[in-house]
């Protein structure tokens, strides 16, 4: 690691205020990784980033946290028989592959720019990645709610699907079968943006309905898999390098274990379109957060001059984005299971008066 690099790995002190503000981020991400099937990076890294986290340690941590996390979600689902095993380790084999590939990016920019670049760097990807997977996976769910068919397969799964390219794979869980060279473009793509923005659910998931073809239910409890095999080699490799701060991965981890488990069981009692609009709106929203993120970087870089209290508000309206984003999850999520869940009571109840008479 160059001298940049070195510096950039500073860990934070923990306050009381900032281990309750995390196990908050850790349960949350955990809720929308165990109902969407992402490792919840979206929400963790820019929260551990508001705590003044560099992106580089926020990324690392992150992806520590994820590989234990995730093999519990994927445990959970996979006994809901929601999993895709191979699937999953079809997808983490060129996954692993991005992940090396894309600490060797983070580390160039790390080397070459400090810790200002490398946190512009991870901001600008998440606004550019979250709007336009977020916007499209958004218009989706509001799209297939006027269709009366379960879940169709895409136009672009399907015209894929009929191309035969050997080797030809097929999915029985997912029930679907594909070409292996359509699933490794997908896979490289989730490992390397896992790796340098810790965003690889948000690729993952929406590559195995609309390019693949799995259902959003499947894509979402085998992403867990991938999550966990890539997660593991990363940890490994950013662990080498000195940026894992154990302190933050566990306090996001105590809080994401509980709320994985949560958010599997949420997925039993949801319709499938519920999981794209949990999806789409927390995506915009975060994005926005970071977006106001991004001036305070371009200016410690030199690249422009700005008032440092409209920086500072800025920063604060971004935080303010960021725990909105974490409280509409938990709502969607949390509301969905229960009103669900009471839906199912009274049905059961009134099945069983029928029996009665």
């Amino acid at each position: 690691m160059t001298e940049h690099a070195l510096e950039a790995a500073k860990f934070i002190d923990l306050t009381w205020m900032n281990v309750s503000f995390l196990f908050i981020v850790g349960f949350i991400g955990g809720l929308v990784s165990g109902f969407i099937g992402s490792g919840g990076a979206f929400v963790l890294t820019p929260g551990m980033m508001s705590l003044g986290v560099p992106a580089a340690v926020a990324v690392a941590s992150n992806m520590c946290h994820k590989f234990p996390k995730a093999m519990v979600g994927a445990y959970k689902r996979f006994r809901y028989g929601q999993v895709d095993l191979k699937l999953g380790i079809v997808m983490a084999a060129s996954a692993t592959v991005g992940v090396q590939i894309g600490i060797k990016i983070q580390e160039w920019i790390l080397g070459k720019w400090g810790e200002a670049g490398s946190n512009l760097y991870v901001s600008l990807s998440f606004v550019f990645v979250l709007i336009t997977v977020g916007s499209y996976v958004f218009y989706d769910a509001w799209k297939s709610a006027k269709v009366t068919d379960a879940d169709p397969v895409p136009k672009l799964a399907r015209r894929l699907q009929s191309i035969n390219l050997p080797p030809m794979i097929h999915f029985k869980t997912a029930n679907l079968t594909i070409s292996l060279w359509f699933t490794i473009p997908v896979g490289l793509l989730t490992g390397l943006l896992a790796a340098t923005i810790a965003v690889g659910g948000f690729v993952g998931v929406p590559g195995m309905i609309y390019v693949i073809g799995a259902s959003g239910l499947i894509s979402s409890a085998s992403e867990l898999v991938i999550a966990f095999l890539m997660g593991l080699g990363g940890t490994v490799k950013w662990a080498m390098a000195g940026m894992v701060d154990i302190r933050l991965t566990l306090i996001i981890l105590a809080g994401s274990l509980l709320g994985v488990q949560l958010g599997a069981i949420g997925t039993t009692y949801v319709k499938e379109n519920m999981i794209k609009i949990v999806m789409g709106s927390i995506m915009i929203i975060v994005a926005f957060s970071r977006a106001l993120a991004v001036p305070q970087y371009l200016a410690q870089l030199d690249l422009i001059s700005a008032n440092q209290s409209a920086l500072s508000f800025m920063n604060m309206v971004s935080f303010a984005l960021m725990c909105l984003a974490l409280a509409i999850g938990a709502v969607i999520i949390l509301g969905s299971m229960i009103k669900a869940k009471r839906a199912e009571i009274v049905n059961r109840q009134v099945s069983e008066t029928c029996e009665n008479v």
